[in-house]
């Protein structure tokens, strides 16, 4: 069964909500009915209902939920939550109504309130966009620092990493992440690959360098996340600073890092900084003809992912999959 079967069938096992706010959107009208034929989740459309069914011509999502912020009935609890959570910033009510009106913000606070379990957005919208709603209203998880993303990219006929699929972070938030930003990327993209998966996760912290072939700052701060990462999660498989084939390539790691546990055996890939990040998944997606799925956020309250502008109707219902497999284990 290949990886995107098997976030199906593990989100049709316990079926979440899920809120897609850009609802004139073809796009996501198009993986709303996909997702409804496929039992992947419950959604929730947010607009004007004669508005989006006449975008939705010839496509069946008479399963959806439509809710319309103009005319909600819990409007006045979301603006009376949104002013609490904003008050150190000074929001007044009537700001809190015209941010509730954008159906980011909207959609947001449904999460925020349980009505959805996880909201996916961003075919029209920018990134800041989307999560700029997501960290003023849900915050961040307990125990995380940071707010990051990561792609799973599944390449095909691929021996390395877990039978070709990796998880490369970040490649899509963060860019220019610190020693101990570094390490708590790691830690979450462990997590999240243990979490889709299913697998041990094996962590290799990217460099150009392998174990002191090169000395440079940006190599120093390879190796001080490394340490951190250990210290903060004694149990996991981390190592660095490894050299991409020495991560992933048995024969290179053997002979570049002799006695890692980690190198030659990679499956989670964190990349220095999103330069680095953002071109290595973009050349694998290309190159090598690889699936690429995100980004996927990690470290927010509650699941909130970001789409590319550029994604298909298809790419919207893998990413609501996995969200959904995000909302059972957060819970």
């Amino acid at each position: 069964m290949d990886f995107l079967q098997s976030i199906k069938q593990k989100a049709k096992a316990c079926k979440k909500t899920i809120v897609l706010p850009e609802s004139l959107e073809r796009r996501t009208l198009e993986a709303a009915q996909i997702i409804l034929q496929e039992e992947l989740a419950n959604i929730i459309l947010v607009g004007n209902e004669a508005a989006i069914l006449e975008k939705a011509e010839g496509l069946n999502i008479s399963g959806a939920n439509i809710v319309d912020p103009e005319h909600y009935d819990r409007m006045n609890d979301f603006v009376d939550t949104l002013v609490e959570l904003r008050k150190s910033k000074g929001l007044t009510r009537e700001q809190a109504e015209k941010l509730l009106k954008d159906p980011l913000y909207f959609g947001v606070m449904m999460v925020k309130k349980g009505i959805a379990d996880g909201m996916v957005a961003g075919a029209v919208n920018s990134t800041a966009n989307v999560l700029r709603p997501s960290l003023q209203i849900l915050k961040t998880a307990p125990n995380t620092k940071l707010v990051s993303s990561f792609f799973v990219m599944v390449v095909p006929d691929c021996d390395f990493g877990s039978n070709g699929i990796f998880v490369f972070s970040d490649a899509g938030l963060v860019p220019n992440p610190n020693a101990e930003e570094l390490a708590a990327i790691a830690i979450s993209s462990a997590k999240s690959f243990k979490a889709l998966v299913g697998e041990e996760p094996v962590v290799g912290m990217l460099s150009f360098s392998t174990k002191g072939s090169a000395n440079h700052p940006d190599v120093d701060k390879v190796i001080e996340a490394t340490k951190i990462a250990k210290k903060l999660a004694p149990d996991l498989k981390v190592d660095g600073e490894l050299q991409l084939d020495a991560a992933i390539v048995p024969s290179v790691g053997a002979s570049k890092a002799p006695g890692s546990e980690v190198a030659g055996k990679a499956n989670v890939l964190i990349f220095p900084d999103l330069d680095a990040g953002n071109i290595g998944y973009k050349l694998t997606q290309r190159l090598a003809k690889a699936e690429a799925y995100g980004p996927i956020t990690q470290g927010i309250a509650k699941p909130v992912n970001d789409l590319s502008r550029g994604c298909s109707a298809e790419d919207i219902v893998g990413v609501v999959a996995i969200t959904c497999v995000q909302a059972q284990l957060s819970e």
